[in-house]
């Protein structure tokens, strides 16, 4: 007997977890994990809620890796939780977002509490993610809003400006502007980072961010809202993580001096700095034993998942932060971090 709301499933993958007997649903385009009790050969199905995934994960994910970063959400064993029964409030209503690096993880999870407020989205993503992309504008579109795809390198000048320039063309306007597209590389000693991957590093993670700042502040009028995602990483530090490290702590350095500089203006700027996340990212540059330990140090000892941070950005982009300007708020499951 199913108690799963205005749910319509499609049974493709079934795997069941020792001592907790759950299931993985998926119709099309979503991806449901749900708990479920065996009785007398009948099994009641009920949606996932914040206690399910406090009891569902103690500890790390299963060991995995993938090939190339960012990596490919659908190839991600569990796969990220999404904000499926996210219930919005029209807080976004008829805005415009764009959003880098929106296909997977913490992008995608965004988009779509973004869209069931109302927004309309752009989502960037690079070429070898297109899976995920459209995967992501299914999910997008199926909320009664527009979803428009832009695939492109941020890493380069004149991505971004075509980014800006699409998104107000297809849209006639941009109201929102989430920096979220970063890549990482894992190395021991600074020694061993070439200028290369350094260059490479900043190019993506703080270049992108003072280019799509600079040609959407063209188009962001009175009322509008440009959230960065860095980390927590510039607050405690990461001997492995160096050079991403130092990118991070850039940004919040470019948050604060922009929301100086554009307060007069009526632009917020604000950051969100998120902690582990079960994303793409973490078996696309980590290796197997990295990504069973990952997120374990935590106070709640586990990684979180992409559908635990929308919180922030709904109301970082929405005027319920219409007070809020140059500030970071932490989702880092229990780190205690100064802001």
């Amino acid at each position: 007997m199913c108690n799963v709301k205005k749910i319509q499933f499609q049974l493709k993958l079934f795997r069941s977890i020792p001592e907790i007997d759950s299931f993985f649903l998926e119709n099309l385009t979503d991806v449901y994990i749900l708990s479920c009790e065996e009785k007398s050969g009948i099994y009641k199905i009920k949606e996932l809620d914040e206690m399910d995934i406090q009891q569902r994960q103690k500890g790390g994910q299963p060991g995995q890796t993938q090939a190339e970063q960012p990596g490919i959400e659908s190839k991600m064993d569990p796969r990220p939780l999404q904000p499926l029964d996210y219930k919005g409030s029209e807080k976004l209503t008829d805005r415009v977002a764009l959003i880098t690096g929106g296909d997977s993880g913490i992008g995608r999870a965004v988009a779509i509490a973004y869209a069931r407020e109302g927004a309309h989205l752009a989502i960037n993503y690079l070429k070898d993610e297109q899976s995920d992309a459209d995967e992501t504008k299914k999910l997008i579109e199926q909320e009664g809003v527009k979803c428009l795809l832009i695939p492109g390198d941020v890493s380069k000048e004149e991505t971004c400006k075509e980014l800006v320039e699409k998104t107000v063309e297809h849209f006639g306007r941009l109201n929102i502007l989430i920096n979220n597209s970063a890549v990482q590389y894992p190395t021991s000693n600074l020694e061993d980072i070439s200028f290369e991957q350094w260059d490479k590093t900043f190019k993506t993670n703080m270049y992108s961010v003072f280019h799509m700042t600079k040609f959407a502040l063209r188009h962001l009028k009175v009322g509008g809202a440009i959230i960065n995602t860095t980390s927590v990483n510039p607050y405690k530090g990461n001997p492995q993580l160096i050079d991403y490290t130092s990118t991070k702590g850039a940004i919040v350095g470019f948050t604060r001096s922009m929301a100086a500089n554009l307060a007069d203006r009526g632009i917020r700027v604000n950051m969100v700095a998120p902690g582990p996340i079960w994303t793409p990212l973490i078996p696309s540059t980590f290796d197997e034993e990295k990504v069973e330990e990952f997120g374990t140090d935590t106070l709640m000892g586990r990684p979180g998942q992409p559908s635990e941070l929308v919180g922030p950005y709904v109301l970082l982009g929405s005027d319920d932060g219409s007070y809020m300007t140059g500030q970071c708020i932490h989702v880092n499951g229990g780190q205690i971090m100064s802001s």
